[in-house]
């Protein structure tokens, strides 16, 4: 199972009414139909605003009732870029996701890159000067801080890295194939220009594992995950956190 920490918010835990069931394998993660101590999106928003004083932005990917993907992250970061202010793609952002493909649970940290070369009417996911891929790539050097948290997350605490283009070209790195800076950063920069690109640092859980513990340990593991991630993060993020 994945680490643990204490929820920080004093409130959540004795109120957190999340049930496991509410990650389904095969349809995403609930958020419809549910009142504000049972939905995901609510109880992570605050545990992160009370752990770290800010606010934070919750972004997601799907509809209706389940969502395949939700994102949080911190305002400040985005309200500080002079270009990309008004939207989320070039802030970094803690993150759980239901893939139905690989039948797993993931929870880590993402940071994307955008298009490159954007298509018609695609203008405003083009990667500009100020999202924090420009960050992440100047972290990538050798003997840097960045190799020094990545280690420490996949090679002690079994983390996963995820790099290159959401298509078919992504790589995936364990510790069985911990790769260099160098060659991390040449897998970024070679992803394809016309296609949607990125870092993901995650910690994997299956069926079994999700469903057999209860919804507060759940909330508590997610939420250690993010904690473990946070050094990352600080490396590409452009305000204190």
């Amino acid at each position: 199972m994945s680490p643990r920490a204490p929820i920080s918010s004093p409130f959540l835990l004795h109120n957190i009414e999340f049930r496991p069931e509410f990650v389904d394998f095969r349809k995403g993660i609930r958020v419809g139909n549910l009142n504000d101590n049972e939905r995901i999106t609510r109880i992570l928003k605050l545990a992160l605003e009370s752990k770290y004083c800010q606010p934070f932005v919750t972004e997601r990917w799907g509809r209706g009732v389940y969502w395949q993907w939700i994102g949080c992250l911190v305002k400040a970061n985005r309200t500080v870029k002079p270009i990309s202010s008004n939207i989320s793609f070039g802030c970094s952002k803690f993150f759980i996701m239901m893939d139905t493909e690989e039948q797993s649970f993931k929870c880590g940290l993402q940071v994307e890159r955008g298009f490159i070369r954007a298509p018609i009417g695609y203008a405003k996911f083009k990667l500009c000067d100020d999202w924090d891929w420009s960050q992440l790539l100047r972290a990538l050097r050798p003997k840097g801080p960045m190799e020094k948290e990545l280690k420490r997350l996949v090679m002690r605490e079994g983390f996963l890295l995820q790099a290159g283009s959401w298509h078919s070209t992504t790589t995936h790195f364990s510790k069985t194939n911990f790769p260099s800076m160098s060659q991390l950063r040449a897998t970024l920069t070679k992803a394809p220009v016309t296609r949607w690109a990125g870092l993901m640092i995650y910690f994997s859980m299956n069926e079994k594992e999700v469903q057999s513990t209860c919804g507060v340990d759940l909330v508590e593991s997610m939420l250690a995950i993010f904690q473990e991630l946070t050094p990352a993060m600080r490396l590409c993020i452009q305000t204190p956190l």
